[in-house]
């Protein structure tokens, strides 16, 4: 689990695909020597497992899904990620609850200064579109950001000067795409909701059976009583 407050702004190192996904290398500020092999960090906001350490360097693996579902497959040596170590009972959750899942990718349709701030819209797929909740979460490369101006697939945030220059969105510009993951606890109860309404369904459809065995049964017992038959 992470919080989706950005940590350091890594750079990738090296990228090497394989068959079965790719192996990163990333460059970091966070303190080596406690990050422990087999410890979760999400990269742009993708949960990946340090395979390697070294001075200044973490080594991770991505899955062929994780490829599929993110932009991660696209970065190259150079390209700065967002990195966040997994969330500890004694870390503030400053952001939201992110599981480091990426629903997938969408991209960025405008910028537009605010003030100091800026204002992103984005675009995402219908599926993800339909967890979006004005002034409720979502994750964009990591990022726990509140969504507000919900219309369709746009929705937009705002990215305050800090945000702008400790993560790669004051990176990135129109058109480019960013990983993203919904809010979970809206996941959660759509599923809940869903459940009851199956649950309703299927005992509504069962009623008339029901009543119909019990109809039939009736009617044997009064044909038995009719023959002089009691129980």
């Amino acid at each position: 689990m992470f919080t989706g407050i950005i940590e350091d702004l890594g750079a990738i190192k090296a990228l090497r695909h394989s068959q079965k996904g790719a192996s990163l290398t990333i460059a970091t500020s966070l303190p080596i020597a406690r990050i422990a092999i087999g410890d979760s960090i999400a990269v742009n906001g993708a949960c990946l497992t340090v395979i390697t350490k070294s001075r200044g360097a973490i080594a991770m693996e991505a899955s062929a899904e994780t490829l599929r579902r993110t932009v991660l497959g696209a970065l190259k040596p150079g390209d700065r990620v967002n990195l966040e170590r997994c969330l500890t009972l004694d870390k503030l959750l400053g952001g939201h609850l992110v599981s480091g899942h990426v629903d997938g990718v969408g991209k960025i349709v405008s910028i537009t200064p605010e003030g100091d701030s800026k204002l992103y819209t984005f675009e995402v797929a219908a599926a993800q579109a339909r967890y979006l909740v004005e002034k409720g979460s979502v994750a964009i490369d990591g990022v726990s950001l509140t969504v507000f101006a919900i219309a369709g697939r746009r929705f937009s945030v705002a990215l305050i000067p800090h945000t702008l220059k400790l993560t790669t969105l004051g990176r990135k510009g129109p058109g480019a795409a960013v990983n993203v993951e919904s809010d979970m606890l809206v996941k959660y109860v759509e599923r809940i909701l869903a459940g009851r309404s199956n649950g309703a369904a299927h005992k509504a459809s069962r009623q008339p059976a029901a009543s119909a065995i019990a109809s039939k049964t009736a009617g044997a017992a009064r044909s038995a009583r009719g023959r002089g038959v009691t129980s």
